[in-house]
């Protein structure tokens, strides 16, 4: 009987320990999107890659360019003219869906700005660009600067509201998206209107109207921001942004599907994919208190006297080196100068190594894994013939000494004779 309950125990831990390592396996997210990225936002760690670097077409979330555009030349608080260009934009459009508007008619940037986020208004959009650009075309050529001073390398935008049909250079990344998204939450007017619900508007001339924000996630297990975006080129493209547990992550999904009615898809392919991101752990590039890297450095074995050799030094770090699994490239590299072989320590740092991966970059020290003793165990021969000729020369010298001592003593002898 106590056999078979020893058995038991042993088979129910062997089980409790399998599925703990099972469950706590986190395997990426299936998604319906053809790309898709996450990233930390607090320290620019890319999670989770999904063709992020494919040239896509990115819809209505180019609004977030043109939100940020905004808000760094106009003050909530002023008027902006709706225009003719506005006025020509096909659905989905305030002036046509929601409540119209005359050529002409005044509406405060800040009312701008929900219409943009909220409803993403496609006459919205050119009632920016001709307010803040002048013209569609200057318009199109400050979000391409903006663009290249956020670092979105593979972007292209001609519209301000992210219709493609007439043209295919108008384009962006998920990895440019995020770029994007990061910079749109930094923004605290464009991250305020991102995170409204609904929001009651108007025109000089015409009735107010409450507008809701298209993003069915906001609000949801910490999404708090984001712009929904669809042509039929584009499909169904999310960019989202979570905080939980003070820890901000954003997610980028484009080309998803687009079930009308029930329009679910993109937003599940998000839920997974945040869910995955908060979940995943790094993966240890190189472990703690091990060899990361070894070097030469030259000493002489007696100090400002010689001979001359070199020692061999394994650096480590005292923290383990970790990225999570992904399939961008990163980087590693060392920097390590004027290191003295006679002040080795172990726990004095020689140096660091530096890992990036596209804007994320973290520095560690590094430690020699020897000290100065291994120095005087590598020369203990030269170091015992050394003491041995330096006891034979004091004796010598002594011995001389002495003798010449004696001759003086025998000397002054004779003169007292």
């Amino acid at each position: 009987m106590k056999r078979r309950n020893g058995l038991f125990l042993l088979s129910l831990a062997f089980t409790v320990v399998f599925s703990t390592t099972v469950f706590a396996t986190v395997n990426p997210p299936e998604l319906i999107g053809k790309a898709a990225i996450s990233v930390d936002i607090d320290t620019n760690e890319i999670i989770y890659t999904k063709n992020i670097d494919n040239k896509m077409y990115p819809a209505s979330i180019t609004k977030l360019i043109t939100a940020l555009l905004l808000a760094e030349n106009k003050k909530s608080t002023e008027d902006l003219t709706y225009t003719k260009n506005a006025k020509s934009q096909p659905p989905y459009s305030y002036n046509l869906n929601i409540q119209p508007v005359a050529i002409g008619d005044t509406m405060s940037a800040d009312n701008v700005m929900d219409g943009l986020l909220l409803y993403s208004g496609n006459d919205i959009a050119y009632m920016i660009a001709d307010n803040v650009g002048g013209n569609p075309v200057n318009f199109a050529k400050m979000m391409n600067d903006k663009a290249a001073k956020l670092g979105m390398k593979n972007s292209h935008f001609l519209t301000p509201n992210g219709l493609d049909d007439a043209n295919n250079n108008h384009y962006t990344t998920p990895y440019d998206l995020s770029l994007l998204g990061r910079a749109a939450n930094k923004n605290e007017w464009v991250k305020k209107s991102m995170g409204k619900k609904t929001s009651l508007i108007k025109s000089t001339n015409g009735a107010p109207a409450t507008v809701s924000n298209r993003n069915k996630l906001l609000g949801i297990d910490g999404n708090v921001g984001g712009k929904t975006g669809y042509t039929l080129k584009a499909g169904r493209c999310l960019v989202s942004i979570y905080e939980r547990n003070g820890r901000h992550i954003i997610g980028v999904v484009m080309n998803s599907e687009y079930n009308l009615p029930k329009d679910t898809k993109v937003f599940e392919d998000m839920t997974k994919l945040i869910n995955y991101s908060y979940a995943a752990k790094t993966e240890v590039l190189h472990k703690k208190n091990t060899t990361i890297k070894t070097i030469s450095v030259p000493y002489k074995v007696i100090p400002f006297i010689g001979p001359e050799k070199t020692i061999n030094v394994p650096l480590t770090s005292k923290e383990d080196l970790t990225l999570y699994n992904n399939d961008v490239k990163s980087q590693t590299t060392f920097k390590t100068s004027g290191i003295s072989a006679w002040k080795l320590n172990k726990d004095t740092s020689v140096g660091t190594v530096n890992i990036k991966q596209r804007d994320y970059e973290k520095s560690y020290k590094l430690y020699p894994m020897i000290s100065k003793s291994a120095l005087i165990k590598d020369n203990i021969i030269i170091y015992a013939a050394a003491a041995i000729v330096l006891i034979v020369v004091i004796a010598l010298i002594i011995l001389l000494i002495n003798f010449i001592n004696g001759r003086k003593n025998r000397h002054g002898r004779r003169i007292r004779f």
